[in-house]
């Protein structure tokens, strides 16, 4: 998010952009993330964020000019529970009056496109061939260089210590290498956003929680198209990763905090799902891992907005898992907060005031 919006920023002719990261670019969540690019959603904005930054990424060798290693493979969401098949029916439908081409499957079509699944206890799926994946730290990379070329300045291993006010007008950005001065500031912090809202009094709620993949050895029977497969019932998932697979499933145990160690306390959960699912995959021997923080907000849906009690705090946070495949849309929208002017999608019901008038607006399709 901090160097999408940085770059959009300085496309758009902005001076003085500076983006301020305590360690390396992409460090937090990003280059941890399973490099999902997907518009199948529930909740019209995320569709609309989806499809958007899906042609960004199209067109990413383009401009901002970088190669992403873009695998449009698809989304296969396979369906177990007949109120989920039933959800996911109003959502296609949702989806397709937006111009995603997404559709509902037939078990038999699933196990074709994807073959290493058991289909046993499967009622339906849905699939979507613009979907797919990509590289995180390629994206970083290109927004960030895009973004110096252009003039902004990127502080890396660079701390934020506070955020200094007079009255409710921002003066200055405080760090560990001298203050900044400047009347605003962007949150982009992700899963450490909350602390960073704190210092202007604004409550981002935001926390954080751990989530691992793993890697396989390398599968030389593997088929060269693997689409993104999500048993939605268990959210195990995978996708092609060089010669092998990433895989992984959220924890329903995993208590919230800043924990980016691995444990094996998730496994035995991860291989009955496997066992059931694709239990090929269980001979098949892993080589690696690691942990990344979700940031995730009560409604498991995105905070973007500028704040109304200080001036120009504006913020794009709490993505709860598809903030890496929105941030091409997402920093078109902030940059148009910031100058004033009309996005191409009206946000607004993203902003934070949501949660203290209790007008959440779940997204049921994450994993």
């Amino acid at each position: 998010m901090g160097t999408s919006i940085a770059f959009h920023l300085a496309e758009a002719g902005v001076r003085d952009v500076v983006l301020v990261e305590r360690d390396e670019l992409g460090s937090g969540s990003t280059c941890k993330a399973a490099g999902g690019v997907r518009a199948q959603f529930s909740d019209e904005l995320n569709i609309q964020l989806g499809a958007r930054s899906l042609e960004a990424f199209k067109r990413f060798p383009q401009r901002p000019g970088q190669e992403i290693d873009l695998h449009q493979v698809g989304y296969l969401f396979l369906l177990s529970d007949p109120a989920h098949v039933e959800a996911f029916e109003r959502n296609v439908e949702l989806q397709n009056s937006l111009g995603v081409p997404s559709r509902m499957m037939s078990v038999a079509e699933a196990r074709k496109l994807s073959p290493l699944i058991e289909t046993d206890g499967l009622l339906a799926a849905t699939y979507s061939p613009d979907d797919g994946h990509c590289t995180p730290e390629s994206v970083v990379l290109g927004y960030a260089t895009a973004a110096r070329r252009l003039g902004a300045r990127l502080h890396t291993h660079t701390t934020v210590l506070d955020v200094e006010m007079s009255g409710d007008d921002i003066t200055g950005v405080v760090t560990d290498k001298g203050t900044i001065r400047t009347n605003t500031v962007i949150c982009t912090a992700g899963a450490w956003s909350r602390p960073v809202g704190e210092m202007v009094g604004v409550d981002l709620p935001v926390t954080p929680l751990r989530r691992q993949v793993m890697f396989t050895e390398p599968m030389p029977s593997l088929d060269p198209v693997v689409p993104f497969t999500i048993d939605f019932g268990t959210t195990f998932y995978f996708h092609r990763e060089g010669q092998g697979l990433l895989f992984g499933m959220s924890d329903p145990l995993e208590e919230p905090g800043f924990k980016l160690d691995t444990d094996d306390a998730w496994l035995p959960r991860l291989t009955e799902a496997i066992s059931r699912r694709a239990p090929s995959l269980l001979d098949v021997g892993v080589k690696t891992g690691w942990a990344g923080l979700y940031e995730v907000t009560p409604d498991h849906n995105a905070i973007i907005g500028e704040s109304r009690a200080v001036s120009r705090f504006l913020y794009a946070t709490g993505f709860s898992g598809h903030g890496f495949l929105q941030g091409p849309a997402v920093g078109e929208v902030v940059r148009d907060l910031y100058l004033e002017r009309t996005p191409f999608i009206d946000v607004s019901e993203l902003d934070v005031s949501r949660f203290a008038s209790d007008n959440q607006r779940p997204e049921l399709n994450c994993v």
